[in-house]
């Protein structure tokens, strides 16, 4: 009676760690035995890695602020998950994953305005910020261990230009425009999507008037593994919108998990931008214009 009862105790748990799949969005029969096991995820990154927000004027990079997470089998996206920095859970997304081998893909941003297509298995951003990827395998089986660790890598770029000559009075704002940046990535294969060339402007608050060197502006793209280069303008406003001062800078290089730097002045056209390599991740580019 003591096996008996033992045997019954044993496949309870079992039942209890696995349950039937309630959909199979493929339509493919992709699970094994019909079983699923839960998965917990715990994200890790260089996520708050203050060199990389500091100066950034145009808002307070403090954190991810999405997280997504798509689950494929077969290439076909079986179910996915969005959360948000306010979920009690966020960072640590917990799945139902059927036996047999997934990929899952993860991606977390601080960008702002994201749109999501899983047709095109892209996510664009209306102004991107710091972003991170990870295109995670697993295979499920019935001794998997549901608690994993996953590092998401850095995938965007940053353009930082720091103003060296002083600030007049009557600045409103600096427009940073590359000839090509990146908007978005595959998540699927990790790449850069959406390149276009569009303003981004920076408003100016009035502390910074009469002030040398402290005027820095951070630009944040998307951007592959292999460098690639692009052309820049870089032009200051007053507030009846003339332009108060300008530089070009070109063929700046640009790559993944990389800070491009420049610094010179903006006001004063005799004075050239130098470039200049930043090491707070990896090895940075430098320059003037």
């Amino acid at each position: 009676m003591k096996k008996i009862m033992f045997l019954l105790l044993a496949a309870m748990l079992v039942a209890g760690c696995e349950k039937s799949v309630m959909e199979d969005v493929t339509g493919e029969g992709v699970t094994e035995s019909g079983k699923t096991k839960k998965f917990t995820f715990t994200c890790k990154g260089d996520f708050d890695n203050p060199t990389f927000t500091r100066g950034y004027l145009s808002t307070n990079d403090e954190g991810m602020t999405d997280l997504w997470v798509l689950d494929y089998v077969n290439g076909s996206l079986v179910q996915q998950k969005h959360q948000s920095s306010s979920d009690s859970d966020f960072g640590m997304p917990s799945m139902d994953l059927a036996y047999g081998t997934h990929h899952v893909y993860f991606v977390a941003s601080r960008g702002v305005d994201a749109v999501l297509s899983t047709t095109s298995h892209k996510i664009t951003w209306g102004n991107p910020r710091d972003t991170f990827w990870k295109d995670y395998e697993v295979e499920v089986v019935a001794t998997s261990n549901g608690n994993r660790a996953v590092t998401l890598d850095r995938v965007a770029t940053r353009l930082r230009v720091t103003i060296d000559d002083e600030v007049p009075s009557g600045i409103k704002d600096v427009t940073v425009t590359p000839s090509k940046w990146y908007y978005g990535i595959d998540y699927m294969s990790g790449e850069a999507t959406d390149e276009k060339s569009e303003a981004r402007v920076v408003n100016v608050p009035s502390s910074y008037v009469g002030t040398s060197g402290d005027l820095m502006l951070s630009v944040f793209g998307m951007s592959g593994s292999s460098e690639w280069t692009a052309d820049v303008t870089v032009t200051a406003h007053d507030n009846d919108n003339e332009v108060i001062g300008s530089a070009q800078i070109s063929g700046a290089p640009f790559k993944r998990n990389r800070s491009t730097d420049y610094n010179g002045s903006l006001f004063r056209s005799s004075s050239p931008i130098t470039l200049s390599l930043n090491s707070d991740w990896s090895a940075s580019y430098t320059g003037n214009f």
